[in-house]
């Protein structure tokens, strides 16, 4: 049997200070990839990762970069110990470093357009933030009920919108204030165990984004992207990205429209299963152990265990 690979990419939020510091202090290839996007950004990335508060770390100017620089940390030193992936699948903004590793952006290429990303999005929900003092649009975790009831409840109300279809216990949602008050009163009286709301900067994968998408498409309008080299999962179909020119248009859409997670491990879940042959493992390299979890709960799990890597320990468990 061959040995083959999944790469889980973790998204905003999973950020935290010293990530990915004793990879890089042991793997001489980790820190390589550190200096190229302190070089290519004009940014300490080292004072960045290391020596952040929280607070600031969190920032998406600030955490989308970090976030995607661990997990191509990750992703080079496994490389270099001859573990790559055949198929990869990123969460929200864990799809630019998969579309750097399927071969979609080159290197300099998605370190550039993630650092515009965080500005962009950064700016934006600071203007919603001003617009709407004391009752700000964010997001909610609704835990407890099929998505499909979530979607349902989100589609009779006003300026709240199914966002993050993370499994089949739990759904994250996208609006204005009232939107969300409406959405978590709705969810509770249905059988949802909790709706909490997340401590977020604005309404991300929503209509109420759109700004955001269109400064965006400004971006990306002279960046390549390639056809993929290996199997990618778009967030925004749910399905198997084929051509560059897809993950253009769907870079874009991704900012406004839901986060079709469930769907994407359908698919990938579907095609390890169908392929008898080889032996196939799981990892979320980067930073946290979220995504691991969702595949748990995704029914592949057992059969497929996701393994975060996010250190020297867990990477020697890998090898």
């Amino acid at each position: 049997m061959a040995k083959k690979y999944a790469f889980l990419f973790p998204g905003q939020g999973a950020q935290e200070p010293g990530m990915v510091k004793d990879v890089c202090g042991t793997f001489p290839e980790a820190r390589r990839i550190l200096d190229t996007v302190s070089s290519v950004t004009g940014k300490d990335m080292t004072k960045l990762l290391w020596e952040t508060e929280q607070a600031e770390l969190s920032r998406s100017d600030n955490s989308q970069l970090a976030i995607t620089t661990a997990s191509l940390v990750i992703a080079e030193v496994l490389r270099t110990k001859g573990i790559v992936p055949s198929a990869v699948m990123g969460f929200s903004l864990g799809e630019f470093p998969a579309l750097c590793i399927a071969g979609i952006l080159s290197f300099d290429d998605v370190i550039r357009v993630v650092q515009k990303r965080g500005q962009i999005m950064q700016k934006v929900c600071g203007e919603i933030a001003a617009a709407n003092a004391g009752h700000a649009p964010g997001m909610s975790a609704v835990i407890g009920l099929p998505p499909e009831k979530v979607l349902e409840i989100c589609s009779g109300l006003k300026d709240v919108y199914a966002a993050n279809l993370n499994s089949v216990k739990q759904t994250v949602i996208s609006g204005t204030a009232e939107g969300l008050a409406a959405a978590e009163k709705a969810a509770t009286e249905a059988g949802a165990r909790r709706a909490i709301r997340l401590s977020v900067a604005g309404p991300f994968h929503s209509p109420l984004m759109q700004k955001a998408a269109d400064e965006f498409e400004k971006v990306l309008a002279d960046v390549m992207f390639n056809d993929p080299k290996i199997d990618l999962f778009s967030n925004v179909t749910g399905e198997k990205v084929t051509k560059g020119g897809d993950a253009k248009k769907n870079a874009v859409l991704h900012l406004t429209h839901p986060v079709q997670w469930t769907s994407e491990e359908k698919v990938l879940g579907g095609i390890m299963t169908a392929d008898a042959a080889d032996e196939w493992s799981v990892l979320e390299p980067g930073v946290g152990k979220v995504l691991s979890g969702l595949w748990r709960d995704s029914g592949f799990g057992e059969k497929w265990a996701s393994m975060p890597v996010n250190s020297v320990e867990s990477i020697n468990g890998v090898l």
